[in-house]
């Protein structure tokens, strides 16, 4: 049987037809990165109440921000719900109302849930401790039904994931929950076979929980050597072994008096937890509010360590309680000691606790107060409790003296330098512009100098004594002052002074940075041709002039006859931001930037809402996506018509919008990106 040589040729050509369309359908869904699944499942665990859980599966080399990053940073992972009705969340959850997408007035309401341990990365870009998860993640909250009539909960979850070359831009994925009559699940996608557990809050224990233990630990051990504290403890371990009658009885009472000073500080730190949740304290990390009341709360601390005034309980309450301890017998009596040499210690103890409160409050976490409060009082307890049973140590105590209120002094310098970290973060997130990098750290430099001439004996205050000479361990303390100085100094000038880089204020605020000073100075002081004042347009790095869309800039470019430097980038990118740093900052690159192009730079993480009349449903990918934001309509732009869906991705087009060389993404060798403009700029000038 012969085949017709037509047929075959139109089956041949039928053959490679297909195959050059699978193989471009396969190149597009090469570079369009998808690195992240999500599922979603509810779970009952009574007649009316429900677990919602969101399961994240990352591949690997990707990484997903956690719900809590500060603002200023990558797009943190989000929950929206469309409406809150027919239910409630069984804990106490900080419920934040914003503005819809739609950009029609609606509302929806964001929820954190409870997230698993992230890891913590330091990122020298964004300058602050991100908080991120790779492989998989789960995050669940749960709910009690209010209706035995159907009830459907819905809303969509926004979140960013990057690797160690590029972001993609804020993606949205839709959630729908239904419940029928009975309280039983009816509707709702399933998590893979071999579903994974669900998390409650106690699995939110992690490190930096224990950290705020270790912080309280150091907390106690400072206290102990304050003038409130330190006289007390031979004076008490020699009360219980005079008064006790026997050496074991007073070797118990002595170690029970130590394990009720930590019941009492637990317990303040419990109360903490018990009052705030772990949903407030989460807001209180990033609030401009609590953030600026921790700040003037530690600048009061640091008054009363300076000798301004003493931070005194009322004193009714130390006799009431003295009394007590002494008409009580055993146990008792012993506890209620240890309650009075926690009111009386309070001017001294009181700033420290009320610092570690302050922190353990930012770190997010419900634990940390209490693991904050078990660490201070261990260190305050243990002397107690060690001397009690080994009283042959008391001789080794050093005396008390002057020293003990200099503690004091160098508490409250170190007190004033933290307290700024606060009002940094509240400057950051209001967006006021009161603190910038450079004034930071020259009032820390001023701090820790005077910290250094007082160590020295220079400066005295009101309850100081005399320093007749330099002790060898003051001397070191004031070698390592000053020496902190002059790391300091540097930063003036832009340094980055990464030993402190989690304090100080991002490096955008800085007012003057002797690097960019010079690099940037041809293109500051450029001034486009023509007219753009009606263009959106911002004044970028370096002093660059950057277009904000697309059309407008494509259609400034023909008018000035100069090619496109399109810039797909994002507020929260910290690949582009590296770009800007280590690429874009050399002169070269600079003056050809902006000399030779305009720049379009397109943020795909825009959230500004779009018209109503301009949102639209895109189809691109197979996919129904409604694109409500400017920042969604750029990712949609740049995936639809260059296949790639990360950033940062820079194209460089003439005014025919055609492109000049092949697109290019991360990468950091200067040389090889002055290669790939100049080949953009002989195109553009070969095409003329």
């Amino acid at each position: 049987m012969t085949i017709n040589p037509i047929l075959k040729t139109l089956q041949l050509r039928s053959f490679f037809l297909l195959a050059l369309l699978l193989g471009l359908s396969l190149q597009i869904k090469a570079q369009l990165a998808d690195p992240v699944k999500w599922s979603y499942e509810s779970k009952m665990t009574s007649s009316n109440n429900a677990i919602l859980q969101f399961t994240a599966t990352i591949e690997d080399g990707w990484y997903l921000y956690s719900q809590n990053i500060q603002d200023g940073g990558p797009i943190k992972t989000s929950f929206y719900f469309n409406k809150i009705e027919g239910f409630e969340f069984v804990d106490d959850v900080e419920i934040e109302e914003e503005e819809g997408f739609d950009g029609d007035g609606s509302k929806i309401f964001r929820v954190n849930f409870v997230e698993p341990v992230p890891e913590e990365k330091d990122d020298p870009i964004f300058e602050m401790k991100l908080l991120l998860f790779k492989k998989q993640a789960e995050f669940t909250r749960e709910i009690r039904l209010l209706t035995s009539e159907p009830l459907v909960i819905d809303g969509f979850l926004e979140y960013m994931c990057c690797d160690n070359e590029k972001c993609l831009p804020p993606t949205e994925v839709d959630f729908k929950f239904s419940f029928n009559e009975n309280g039983d699940e009816a509707v709702a996608k399933t998590v893979p076979a071999g579903g994974n557990q669900i998390r409650t809050d106690k699995d939110r224990t992690s490190e930096s929980v224990w950290y705020m233990f270790v912080v309280g630990l150091i907390g106690g051990l400072l206290a102990l050597i304050t003038p409130c504290v330190f006289p007390m403890i031979p004076m008490t371990v020699s009360y219980f072994l005079r008064s006790s009658g026997s050496k074991s009885k007073g070797r118990r009472d002595g170690i029970f008096y130590g394990i009720s000073i930590i019941i009492i500080y637990v317990t303040l730190g419990m109360g903490i937890s018990l009052i705030f949740g772990s949903d407030k304290l989460n807001q209180m990390a990033t609030s401009p509010i609590f953030n600026i009341f921790f700040f003037l709360l530690l600048l009061v601390f640091a008054a009363a360590f300076f000798g301004a005034f003493e931070l005194t309980l009322p004193s009714s309450w130390v006799n009431k309680m003295d009394s007590k301890a002494e008409s009580s017998g055993g146990l008792i009596g012993v506890f209620l000691m240890a309650f009075v040499l926690v009111l009386v210690s309070f001017s001294c103890t009181g700033p420290i606790i009320g610092t570690l409160l302050v922190q353990a409050a930012v770190s997010g976490s419900w634990l940390s107060p209490m693991l904050g409060m078990a660490g201070f009082a261990t260190a305050l307890a243990v002397p107690f409790s060690l001397l009690a049973i080994f009283p042959s140590m008391l001789g080794n105590l050093p005396k008390s003296g002057g020293w003990l209120n200099s503690v004091k002094v160098v508490l409250a310098f170190i007190l004033v330098a933290f307290s700024l970290k606060f009002l940094s973060v509240a400057d950051a997130v209001g967006q006021w512009g009161l603190l910038s990098r450079d004034t930071f750290i020259a009032i820390w430099i001023t701090l820790f100098t005077l910290m250094g001439f007082y160590l020295l004996g220079k400066i005295k205050f009101s309850n100081d004594s005399d320093v007749p000479y330099i002790s060898v361990t003051r001397l070191f303390f004031v070698i390592v002052t000053f020496s902190f100085v002059v790391y300091l100094i540097p930063g003036m000038w832009g340094a980055p002074l990464n030993a402190i880089s989690a304090f100080t204020p991002s490096m955008t605020t800085q007012e003057y940075n002797l690097q960019s000073a010079g690099q940037s100075s041809s293109s500051t002081s450029l001034t486009l041709t023509g007219d753009y004042s009606s263009f959106k347009t911002k004044q970028g790095v370096y002093g660059l002039t950057m277009f904000l869309d697309y059309d407008e800039g494509v259609q400034y470019a023909k008018t000035v006859d100069k090619p496109v430097f399109l810039d797909f980038t994002g507020h929260g990118c910290s690949n582009c931001k590296k770009m800007h740093q280590s690429v874009w900052s050399d002169q070269r690159v600079l003056q050809r930037l902006a000399e030779e192009y305009i720049i379009i730079s397109l943020y795909v993480d825009e959230r500004t809402a779009l018209p109503i009349d301009e949102q639209y449903v895109s189809d691109f990918g197979g996919k129904q996506r409604k694109i409500k934001s400017v920042g969604a309509k750029w990712s949609d732009f740049q995936a639809r018509n260059y296949g790639v869906n990360s950033q940062p991705y820079y194209v460089l087009l003439d005014n025919d919008e055609n492109r000049l060389a092949e697109p290019y993404g991360f990468n950091t060798n200067i040389d090889e990106f002055l290669a790939f403009l100049d080949k953009g700029i002989e195109g553009y000038k070969a095409g003329k």
